[in-house]
């Protein structure tokens, strides 16, 4: 071999030795990283955790709903005419019966007077002719047409009576009277809406309940209605009625209530906040909302196990371990857990997004979750 050729071939295998060697350092470099990462564990995450417990839980299904009045109308009158006197107030409770507003009837209380005297004359007349008649003094074909005319005069006084008694708008029932903007020489239309009358106590909420829980509603149920108006006010009642009907587009059950409103703070309109109790008090293993994470395949949640080991501080090393559980109804800030944790269990109630199987803890409990079963809004 040629000096030339012995020296490019010497050259050429430095070169691939050179890079075989590049090769395996970075190969040996990458082997190390990894063991001493992998050797380092998992970073530790600071988390907040509670201890599981049992608490009182109320079963109750809830709702919203309208308040409706036990009996509510927009009166007007039949018939037209010039408003003569507004004996009523606005906001008077009236009774049954009490006038509220009343048309100029001079000219029909006089047509009734004369077709009163009319009436009378003709009773008159019909008494004389069944005198007459006794002692065959007049046919009886006079007879019956006297007391036809007699008839037929107090039909007419009765249709007038009922005519005046039109001009006069009286409550059909007991309640309160709405704002009156009806003043007296003002001419009102057949039709026209005078004033609103509602009587406040009892009082009716509508609410609407899904499908599912048509077994859980019955007739005589207690319920509680609360109301934005008055926070710190509930008011009790009974469910007086269930559709026998589902809502075909929505498939909702309405239901009206019967709620006691002695102090008739509560008005027609209204939006109502409806909570039915469905029997007595059940103790429930309870967590707040934040410490479940609701996923597509699953709720779960992660609890703070203990390893066996001793931190550096000398406290036992806990690890979080992810567990799926089954939750329940909700109230306020708290969710009721069915399955898949103990009583004594600590859980993770925050900082759990940051975790996965194995993480090591680090517990702050300085700041926790809202924890309520009937938080309070800030003001």
């Amino acid at each position: 071999m040629e000096p030339l050729q012995r020296r490019m071939t010497i050259m050429l295998c430095g070169v691939f030795l050179l890079l075989g060697l590049i090769f395996a350092f970075n190969q040996f470099k990458t082997f190390m990283i990894k063991h001493f990462i992998s050797g380092m564990g998992l970073p530790p995450a600071t988390v907040s955790t509670m201890v599981v417990a049992t608490s009182e839980w109320q079963p109750k299904l809830t709702s919203v709903g309208n308040v409706r009045a036990f009996r509510g109308v927009d009166l007007s009158t039949e018939i037209g005419g010039l408003v003569q006197t507004v004996p009523v107030k606005s906001g008077q409770d009236v009774k049954e019966g009490e006038l509220l507003i009343k048309l100029n009837d001079a000219s029909d209380v006089a047509q009734l007077n004369s077709l009163k005297a009319m009436a009378d004359l003709a009773k008159v007349i019909n008494e004389r002719d069944k005198q007459q008649l006794a002692i065959q003094a007049i046919s009886k074909n006079v007879f019956d047409t006297s007391k036809a005319d007699a008839k037929s005069k107090q039909a007419q006084v009765e249709a007038q009576t009922a005519l005046v008694a039109k001009k006069n708008l009286k409550a059909p029932f007991s309640g309160r009277v709405g704002i009156v903007s009806i003043n007296p020489g003002q001419f009102v239309n057949p039709g026209d809406k005078l004033l609103t009358l509602q009587t406040l106590d009892p009082i009716f909420v509508d609410f609407n309940l899904p499908q599912g829980n048509a077994e859980q509603i019955q007739v005589g149920q207690d319920v509680e209605v609360t109301t934005d108006a008055f926070k710190d006010a509930s008011f009790s009642g009974k469910i007086t009625a269930v559709s026998p009907k589902v809502d075909t587009n929505t498939r909702n059950i309405q239901i009206e209530a019967q709620i006691a409103n002695p102090d008739k703070k509560i008005l027609p309109g209204m939006f109502a906040n409806v909570n039915i109790k469905l029997g007595d008090q059940v103790k429930l293993l309870t967590l707040p909302q934040t410490a479940v994470t609701y996923n597509p395949y699953g709720s779960t949640i992660f609890i703070a196990k203990d390893t066996g080991k001793k931190d550096k501080q000398g406290k036992p090393a806990l690890e979080a371990q992810q567990v799926f559980v089954t939750t329940g109804s909700t109230r306020g800030d708290q969710v009721a857990i069915l399955k898949g944790i103990n009583e004594g269990d600590t859980v993770v109630t925050s900082g759990q997004l940051k975790l996965k199987n194995g993480t090591p803890l680090i517990i702050n409990n300085k700041v926790q979750p809202a924890n309520s079963p009937d938080p309070k809004p800030q003001e």
